[in-house]
């Protein structure tokens, strides 16, 4: 994820104040150069990290920490605490009925967003529409379509017109019947005046509950000027940053944010119309931090439970079983498919992400849905014994395998090293103590991951408590 850096060189600088009990100004020094370096390669503005860095020095030296917290979890919170504050509040959106009008530069991934949150608010009970507008880039109308057909929402756009203030028009009364209709415009490869006056008279017709920013999340200091552009045209309700999952510099989009005054609404984290996330400030910090994201992890399991229709088929703490036969890696990778990548989710598992994550291989847990199908069908040519004990599985019966599969033999070895990764990395989660695991399930459950300076805090709040 964007910012992960940040994360990393941190708890390298933190970890060097394990056993403390009182912190120095070179040790303060050095968590602050961690918080510059990694902001500043994120593309951050350089006043607002040096701002924030100054903040951290400060409260380190000067405040008192409370009593029985070690140098260690003082630091944590306060560089939590700052970072919460520079990536601001989340945007409100209410759970009713509404129009929202979608606006943005060519390429920040508009379309795609539109589709996303109409997905969401699916999952949320209401009936979304997307309306498209946009006439100008080819292939736009089809694109929304097949998002719009992936989301399972209603659709509306006229490929035969070119006057996108009528097809908006035409779009609300056709969509009366949706709870949220979603306006996704067009956009132009700068700040067109064009853009901006079509945008204008679109949102005069719509008259819009709120308008969302859609900003690429590797547009870094320049979306700053887009965010400030149109805000004057149109005002500017909140900021969707798209592409969270690459490598993209960051860093410029989210914390730009801060300078105007917007707020961010979503995180789009992938390619598919699941992956997006509503922003959440006290999550998204903690998660960079290594600390998890409860709220996030809740929110993914009820929603795989869901889908597969049996709420006894996975818990979360099964992809902790140390020893797992391929029936068990089945039915896990079905249940962690439908969350999401398995490396996001274990970020979101306080203790499973951060430091943890970044000493695995960085296959460990890379199960496309590619992958999965062949791994499927290779499976089910398997017997049942072959099934409970994988490691029976030699080069006569691979053979077999194959034949009675269609797949390359090469694919079923794949399968099984696979499984021997993933049984080898769950055995790594067990090492975090017995009991731990089951304390840390009982505490998610109970909504409370313990108070203090080192707690996780309530489900959806400040991790500190």
């Amino acid at each position: 994820m964007v910012l992960d850096d940040l994360g990393s060189s941190l708890r390298g600088a933190l970890d060097n104040l394990r056993g403390k009990s009182r912190i120095s100004e070179d040790d303060v020094a050095d968590v602050v150069r961690e918080v510059q370096r990694s902001l500043l390669q994120a593309d951050a503005d350089v006043d607002l990290v040096m701002e924030l860095s100054d903040n951290i020095e400060t409260r380190a030296l000067e405040e008192e920490p409370p009593a029985g917290t070690s140098a260690r979890d003082w630091v944590l919170r306060i560089v939590y605490e700052e970072l919460v504050d520079l990536v601001g509040e989340s945007t409100e959106i209410p759970l009713e009925p509404q129009t929202i009008v979608l606006a943005g530069l060519q390429g920040s991934g508009k379309t795609t967003t539109a589709a996303k949150i109409a997905w969401w608010f699916s999952k949320k009970g209401l009936r979304p529409a997307v309306i498209q507008t946009d006439t100008w880039r080819p292939g736009a109308y089809e694109q929304a379509e097949q998002m719009a057909e992936r989301a399972e929402v209603d659709f509306y756009g006229d490929p035969d017109s070119d006057d996108a203030v009528q097809i908006a028009r035409d779009g609300l009364e056709a969509t009366q019947d949706a709870d949220v209709r979603i306006v996704d415009t067009a956009g132009r490869h700068a700040l067109e005046d064009e853009l901006i006056d079509e945008l204008e008279e679109i949102e005069s017709v719509v008259d819009p509950d709120r308008n969302l920013l859609v900003l690429d999340a590797a547009i870094g200091q320049e979306a700053k000027e887009q965010a400030k552009r149109f805000e004057g045209a149109v005002g500017i309700d909140g900021v969707v940053i798209t592409k969270l999952d690459g490598t993209a510099k960051g860093g410029g989009a989210l914390v730009a944010v801060n300078e105007t005054d917007s707020t961010i609404a979503f995180l789009g984290t992938g390619e598919t119309v699941k992956d997006v996330e509503r922003f959440e400030p006290s999550g998204f910090v903690s998660r960079l931090l290594g600390m998890g994201d409860l709220q996030q992890l809740t929110e993914r399991v009820e929603r795989a439970m869901e889908e597969t229709g049996d709420e006894e088929d996975w818990e979360p703490e099964d992809m902790m079983e140390g020893e797992f036969t391929l029936k068990d890696m089945r039915k896990q990778m079905e249940a962690m498919n439908k969350m999401g990548p398995l490396d996001q989710v274990m970020d979101m598992i306080p203790g499973l992400g951060g430091g943890m994550m970044d000493q695995l291989p960085d296959d460990a847990m890379d199960v496309t849905e590619e992958r999965m199908r062949d791994f499927e069908v290779i499976m089910d040519s398997m017997t049942e014994d072959e099934l409970e004990n994988p490691r029976q599985v030699g080069r006569s019966r691979t053979e077999r395998i194959a034949r009675g599969s269609g797949k390359p033999k090469d694919r079923i070895r794949e399968l099984l090293e696979q499984h021997k990764m993933m049984e080898r990395t769950l055995k790594q989660f067990q090492g975090m103590g017995e009991g731990d695991m089951e304390r840390m399930m009982q505490q998610m459950d109970q909504g409370d991951m313990g108070g203090g300076p080192g707690g996780m805090g309530g489900m959806g709040g400040n991790p500190f408590g």
